[in-house]
């Protein structure tokens, strides 16, 4: 009898929480959809709700209505671009942020803690320093992200400890060299063109991006999302510890290689695309769990919203706010870091 009302209790919490998280869900839609349509009137080129829905219209429904040619423009060639640009990143960093937390089972994991930030950025400046094109330094970013987290999980498999501490220990080791390589290009670069550009490119800022580059990074980035959102509930099993999850049949060795690869690939299109813009895969994915708890099941698509109307509501502040434009990895150590400190004094009250 007590088995039958715990079965029939568990089954009603059950059906709670996935009412709730729906509830919270559908709350956090309605926020991307504002702010998604908010952003296509902010900029140095405000556009009114009239022009938007004149826009929608002629796009969608009536062909030979007219609408200003600059407002066409400024839509397609520059605001839709850069939306879907923040978007996708945006999703992708905080995604990358929530496997990382999983997989090593700490929160203050991110997007980063392997390394590929740091060798993706080489990888720009190396490019910027011998002047190639715009396409090339995406490229070599690309790579060299990759490449350096490759290289993270075959050293790591040489030291003889537990493989989560080797993982993150290599990736350190290598993100410090790479940091120090940038430094050394930074050095020995043009103080007149190429210093410049570098340190910019740094900065991360989404204003050069273009229609080409979307597509160039939506196919690995939305095939990346899909693989981690189907290993949701493995990564669950992943956070309770190696030894369980073998002990429920789970590869971990090969999970975990499978999920640092998807992650890699996230956060290396990302910088390749938008440059460095750091906080995103740290904040997000603990803002989201406090929102939505730490079933991967709810916090991967909570986490992927929530990261897309971040840095998509930060690019607003961008190019709106203030007369110059401000780069984005500024805006998000400047909203994140305090915002981080305010999650961590109400994780340690609860």
């Amino acid at each position: 009898m007590d088995t039958k009302v715990n079965e029939v209790n568990d089954t009603d919490l059950i059906l709670t929480r996935r009412v709730d998280f729906r509830k919270k869900f559908t709350f956090l839609i309605i926020i991307f959809t504002m702010v998604f349509t908010a952003s296509f009137a902010v900029g140095r080129y405000p556009l009114t709700i009239k022009q938007l829905l004149d826009f929608v219209i002629f796009r969608f429904f009536d062909t030979s209505r007219e609408i200003p040619e600059a407002v066409e423009t400024v839509i397609m060639n520059l605001r839709l671009p850069r939306i879907l640009a923040a978007v996708l990143v945006g999703s992708s960093l905080a995604a990358s942020g929530a496997a990382y937390q999983g997989i090593f089972k700490n929160p203050l994991a991110s997007s980063d803690v392997l390394g590929a930030s740091a060798a993706s950025a080489f990888g720009a400046s190396i490019a910027i320093y011998f002047s190639f094109s715009n396409y090339g330094v995406q490229l070599s970013a690309f790579v060299l992200g990759i490449v350096s987290v490759l290289l993270v999980f075959i050293i790591s498999q040489r030291i003889q400890t537990d493989s989560a501490i080797a993982l993150v220990l290599t990736g350190m080791l290598v993100s410090t060299l790479f940091s120090s390589a940038i430094s050394l290009i930074k050095y020995i670069a043009d103080p007149f063109d190429k210093l410049p550009a570098i340190t910019f490119w740094l900065m991360g800022s989404l204003s050069g991006v273009s229609i080409y580059s979307v597509k160039f990074a939506c196919i690995p980035m939305l095939i990346s999302l899909t693989v981690l959102y189907l290993l949701r509930w493995q990564i669950n099993v992943l956070s309770l510890g190696d030894e369980e999850a073998k002990a429920l049949g789970v590869n971990t060795q090969r999970l975990r290689l499978i999920i640092i690869i998807c992650s890699t690939v996230l956060t290396a299109t990302s910088i390749c695309i938008s440059g460095v813009i750091g906080w995103i895969g740290l904040v997000i994915p603990n803002l989201a769990r406090l929102l939505v708890g730490s079933n991967y099941t709810h916090l991967l698509p909570a986490t992927v919203v929530m990261g897309g109307t971040f840095l998509l509501g930060v690019d607003c502040v961008s190019r709106g706010l203030f007369p110059v434009e401000v780069p984005l990895g500024i805006l998000t150590a400047f909203i994140g870091a305090p915002f981080f400190l305010i999650l961590l004094c109400k994780g340690g009250r609860e």
